[in-house]
Parts: structure tokens; sequence; C-alpha cells
């Protein structure tokens, strides 16, 4: 009888550590799922902007062509 109380008591001081030393998890679950949002977020922007800033950076090469005297227009 004295085993099984002493294994009670075992199992719910040490189930009570576990379930405290989760508090901090859900804050790096929450950190890590708004990363691969952001992360999301830039990909897919990188992707539909792709034109236009290659557009863009195209006009701003030619602003700054130095051999030619090419005429810096806005697009």
């Amino acid at each position: 009888m004295q085993f099984a109380t002493n294994a009670l008591t075992w199992l719910q001081a040490h189930i009570h550590v576990h379930v405290r030393s989760e508090r901090g998890q859900d804050l790096i679950e929450y950190a890590m799922l708004g990363g691969l949002i952001a992360l999301a977020c830039i990909a897919i922007g990188a992707v539909a902007f792709n034109g236009p800033l290659q557009n863009m950076a195209a006009g701003v090469g030619h602003c700054i062509d130095f051999d030619q005297n090419t005429p810096c227009a806005p697009f």
C-alpha cells in the first residue's frame, strides 16, 4: 500500500512540474507561428512585386548611367 502511495505522490509531483514547465512553450509557439506568417507574407510580396521592382531597379540603373548621357525620366 505504501508503494502505491509513494508512486502516486511521485506522479503528482512530476505531472505538476511538467505542467508548470509548459508555460513558456505557448509563447515560443506563437512567436514561431508569427515568424512563419511574416516569412510567408514576405515571400508572397516578393513574388507579387517582382515585375515592378525589376522595372524600378532598371529605371534607377538608367539614371545612374555615368558612361552615357541617358535622360533620367520617371516611369
